[in-house]
């Protein structure tokens, strides 16, 4: 415990000297948040739906912060490490794969906790948004969506030999979920044929799983973007920690 927390408060301070992180998880929500706002107002999602579109919205936009955090940042971070021997001098430590890991989703789950509850007091303040749903579930799928994304980073950073394989294998995961996700781009509005790519994205799945959290709808109409969700945590986080490279 005393590891973790050493090494918590160290990668915490370098975490917060740079700006991508504040850029990417931090404002660009929020900006997201005020054009869909603005364009779209109180206006239904649809013809005869009790909700509006930015309610609808809600729970993809939450997911940015998650995205950019776990398939961008995490992975790239731990890279580098690896490739400026970080990793290597860490090895004769008590800094085990576990920990080392352990500490990186701790701090981009900060990232994704605050980036939340800004889009939520943005959407409030300027917009009189209000979530549909019970925060309860809404939370659980939270999490359960950030542990999904969290451990695809994992996988890339706990295996990619250098910084440049991992740069190029994040950004082939990141920029097609937050363009075809509905993260950005809402599901709804995309042409039938780019839904059926988005449909094949994992952040495409955890989504569905937000909206139907943050709206109130049934939850047992989640059952496969749930399943999605575990099934690929469990496999990234196993493979990320059997695999895990020093060097």
């Amino acid at each position: 415990m005393k590891t973790f927390k050493t090494l918590l408060k160290t990668e915490g301070k370098l975490s917060l000297r740079g700006l991508d992180m504040f850029i990417f998880a931090i404002c660009m929500p929020i900006v997201v948040v005020v054009i869909l706002g603005a364009v779209f107002g109180d206006k239904p999602a649809f013809d005869g739906a009790d909700y509006t579109f930015l309610e609808q919205s809600f729970g993809a936009v939450s997911t940015i912060a998650i995205c950019a955090g776990g398939v961008m940042g995490l992975p790239l971070v731990v890279s580098d490490y690896r490739s400026r021997k970080i990793l290597k001098r860490l090895k004769v430590t008590p800094a085990d794969p576990a920990i080392i890991l352990a500490v990186q989703v701790a701090i981009y789950a900060f990232y994704s906790v605050a980036s939340l509850i800004l889009v939520y007091a943005t959407g409030a303040l300027l917009f009189g948004f209000q979530l549909k749903g019970s925060w309860l579930p809404f939370l659980g799928a939270y999490l359960l969506v950030m542990m999904s994304m969290f451990s695809i980073g994992l996988l890339v950073g706990g295996i990619a030999p250098n910084t440049k394989i991992a740069g190029a294998a994040a950004s082939l995961l990141y920029f097609p979920m937050l363009i075809f996700s509905g993260a950005t781009l809402p599901y709804e509005v995309m042409p039938a044929a780019f839904q059926k790519v988005a449909d094949l994205l994992p952040l495409t799945q955890g989504i569905k799983l937000l909206k139907a959290a943050s709206l109130g709808l049934p939850m047992n109409s989640v059952f496969i973007p749930v399943m999605v969700m575990i099934v690929i945590a469990v496999i990234c986080i196993s493979i990320s920690l059997r695999f895990f490279k020093w060097e």
